[in-house]
């Protein structure tokens, strides 16, 4: 790609498109928000759906970025190391003047999970659902992934059968996504929001004050805490938990079973996703050990969400 911008160029964007693996495009969102790389450059992913004609895409996500300049060595070299040093190959776009932050919003269309209408600000609500908004641009975690939108049709199916849940807890809570919408349907109870990177207080910030929540430790507001699954004072603190939820990955829901079980009510629920159907096995006998058993799953192509219920006392 040339450096050369010519007089025909002024005024265009550009827009550089690439399919990745998840572990990559979390990555790549997440340093597309820091400070040290070019403000000037929009990042979004979304998952590639399904798509029987071209099964090779299984399991990938679009990284879609919009540059108001045409890609220059700068850029190039900010893309590569984004990506560790080895970004995929981009397709390039020419894009008509336009703001192309908005473009990146247009990306990614609705998505509507359980009671819940997930936009980002670009789209109009939906009068007929709790209406959350997420920008596509700012990190992972927008309502698109069957896991997220499983949890959040969870705990619509918590709500419909009369759980009231006081004192919650999600636990890698990415964009807050989760937790918000928690507070929508309770929102008299206690929440905190978790996640191991620190890039996530801002992002989790900005989409509170997006959805009209509040920030805080009170009944009725969002508290949030940069940690590695239970290792923070203020989720020890705040314990024991009546709903607890941990949307990340089959390895670490293994791994912190003992952790969540030791901070439930007797009684509560968990909801748990990120895990694919073939490791779902694996994960029920690590909390059935625990003492909790499956109350509801939910299947979504490739991926399991659990709710499960604490029977000790």
């Amino acid at each position: 790609m040339s450096a050369d911008i010519t007089a025909e160029d002024a005024g265009i964007s550009w827009k550089l498109t690439a399919l990745v693996d998840r572990t990559a495009a979390e990555a790549a969102l997440a340093a597309s928000v820091e400070d040290a790389w070019d403000s000037d450059l929009v990042m979004s992913a979304h998952e590639v759906e399904a798509d029987r004609y071209d099964p090779m895409n299984a399991g990938l996500w679009r990284i879609e970025a919009w540059y108001p300049r045409k890609p220059d060595k700068a850029l190039r070299a900010t893309l590569k190391d984004m990506f560790d040093g080895n970004p995929p190959d981009f397709t390039l776009e020419k894009v008509e003047p336009e703001d192309w932050v908005t473009l990146s919003q247009h990306a990614v269309e609705p998505v509507r999970a359980g009671p819940f209408h997930i936009r980002t600000p670009d789209f109009p609500a939906d009068e007929s659902a709790i209406d959350l908004i997420i920008p596509a641009s700012r990190a992972f975690g927008t309502g698109q992934h069957e896991t997220t939108a499983g949890c959040l049709a969870m705990l619509g199916w918590l709500k419909q059968r009369g759980v009231r849940p006081r004192w919650i807890a999600d636990i890698g809570t990415g964009t807050g996504l989760l937790a918000i919408g928690a507070l929508k349907l309770f929102p008299t109870a206690n929440v905190i929001a978790s996640d191991i990177d620190p890039v996530c207080a801002e992002i989790v910030e900005e989409n509170a004050g997006n959805n009209a929540v509040a920030l805080g430790q009170r009944p009725g507001a969002l508290h949030y805490v940069t940690a590695p699954g239970m290792n923070h004072p203020a989720l020890a603190a705040r314990a024991p938990y009546d709903l607890l939820i941990a949307n990340i990955l089959a390895g670490p829901l293994i791994e912190l079973a003992p952790d969540f079980a030791h901070t439930l009510m007797p009684g509560a629920r968990v909801i748990l996703a990120g895990l694919l159907t073939t490791q779902e096995a694996k994960v029920t006998r690590a909390y059935q050990r625990q003492g909790l058993r499956v109350e509801r799953r939910i299947a979504d192509g490739d991926w399991s969400i659990l709710c499960l219920r604490n029977v000790r006392g």
